[in-house]
């Protein structure tokens, strides 16, 4: 084993055991106590390109087959890895890495490009049967919200759109907006239960046929529509009663906040209601995760709640309600990851090998997010007017009883007649 990775391990792992197959024999590593693991590597050139750059080499060389769990799998790895620290074994080689994407980060911030169709097909416009490997009949492509815990991952993604909804106060006749409508679930969901017009905004050219598919399927050509459009350039003239959005202003940007809302302003109705789902961090990050912008989100940025206060402030906006799911994104990643691992052969039949690696690696970092970094969900209810919502939140469970209703008698997309 290159003595620089058995350094590196050796500060690193003291709690769990991990065993390492390299060149030169086994090592184990750890005193035990918590989460067992072993890995291997293939070539000898893997164990240091590892310790060069952790934070980008690891999901290469598990892509690559460079690297291989043989006991446990790559979530346990990464979590046992998570649950010791790592600040005592970086070398000098990170330090200076992690420096230079934090100038390079810092850069991009400060000469802001406009990239977000390019963006948004590099994920969003895969095959859509790879979606349907692991998400519900729905395809809600955010976190589901387990109330009840331990119902289903169709079950939950209900519950998501149903709380969402109740918190839209949504009315037959308005006239609502969706920002980032994905594959139209949330915007047929609202339609068809609340009687609102809704138009669906997306830049995925995949997404906006099949929400269009949908919609026409259901019958909701008249009251759903979809969009390829960017949100900045909607017409200011046109406002909207309701807007949502959900999973979609984690690909907005840090510099782009005060022009998100900005235009939230413009298009929200003076009584107008606003529903914002998205991933929160609990801090602000002076980079991304080299990884996950290369291969996954590229110009994706999670934001701290703190980052994202001071622009609707300063758009004339109110927050007139916030809720923070801490753990729910955690049981809907555990879910899509076993779908996705009890379907890999048809995911590889799609695309290949390294690409299922590449899917479960981000599947598996992402659940790591929330169970080890405190990441979480937060849902922010915005007005103009403080008198647009009720003083207490009853209101939103005796909504979410009237949806439940609604949700019994609706047909289910595969029950629909063509």
């Amino acid at each position: 084993m290159a003595s620089s990775l058995h350094n590196l391990l050796s500060k690193i792992i003291k709690t769990g055991t991990l065993i390492v197959r390299a060149s030169g024999g086994e090592q184990r590593y750890g005193g035990g106590g918590g989460r067992s693991v072993s890995i291997r590597f293939t070539d000898e050139a893997a164990e240091r390109e590892l310790v060069a750059d952790p934070p980008l080499k690891l999901g290469e060389l598990y892509m690559d087959g460079r690297l291989v769990i043989d006991d446990g799998d790559i979530y346990e790895f990464l979590a046992l890895i998570k649950d010791n620290t790592l600040s005592e074994g970086l070398t000098f080689g990170m330090i200076w890495r992690g420096i230079a994407r934090v100038l390079v980060s810092q850069f991009r911030n400060r000469v802001p490009i406009n990239h977000n169709r390019r963006n948004v097909a590099h994920h969003y416009d895969l095959n859509e049967k790879l979606f349907s490997l692991f998400l519900d009949e729905d395809w809600q492509y955010s976190c589901a919200y387990f109330n009840p815990p331990g119902i289903s991952l169709d079950e939950a993604q209900i519950a998501k759109k149903r709380h969402i909804v109740a918190k839209l106060l949504a009315e037959p006749g308005q006239k609502a907006l969706e920002i980032g409508s994905g594959w139209g679930g949330m915007a047929m969901y609202l339609s068809e239960s609340s009687g609102v017009d809704v138009t669906g905004i997306t830049l995925s050219t995949a997404q906006l046929k099949i929400s269009n598919q949908r919609a026409a399927k259901r019958g909701l050509a008249n009251s759903v529509r979809f969009e390829l459009q960017d949100y900045y350039y909607l017409p200011p003239d046109k406002r909207y009663d309701r807007i949502v959005s959900v999973g979609m202003f984690e690909h907005v940007g840090r510099l782009n906040y005060p022009k998100f809302f900005n235009k939230v302003n413009d298009v929200l109705a003076d009584d107008g209601v606003m529903v914002l789902h998205s991933i929160g961090q609990p801090y602000p990050a002076l980079v991304n995760n080299p990884w996950i912008e290369k291969y996954i989100f590229p110009g994706g940025y999670i934001p701290a709640i703190s980052e994202v206060m001071p622009s609707i402030e300063q758009a004339g906006l109110l927050v007139s309600d916030i809720e923070i799911l801490p753990m729910h994104y955690a049981h809907t990643l555990r879910h899509w990851r076993e779908r996705f691992i009890a379907n890999k052969d048809k995911a590889a039949a799609l695309y290949d090998d390294r690409f299922v690696r590449m899917w479960e690696f981000y599947l598996a970092g992402s659940e790591m997010a929330f169970t080890h970094e405190s990441f979480f969900i937060f849902q922010m209810q915005i007005v103009k007017k403080r008198t647009a919502v009720p003083d207490n939140r009853d209101y939103i469970y005796e909504r979410e009883a009237e949806l439940k209703a609604f949700e019994e008698s609706r047909i289910p997309l595969d029950k629909v007649a063509v």
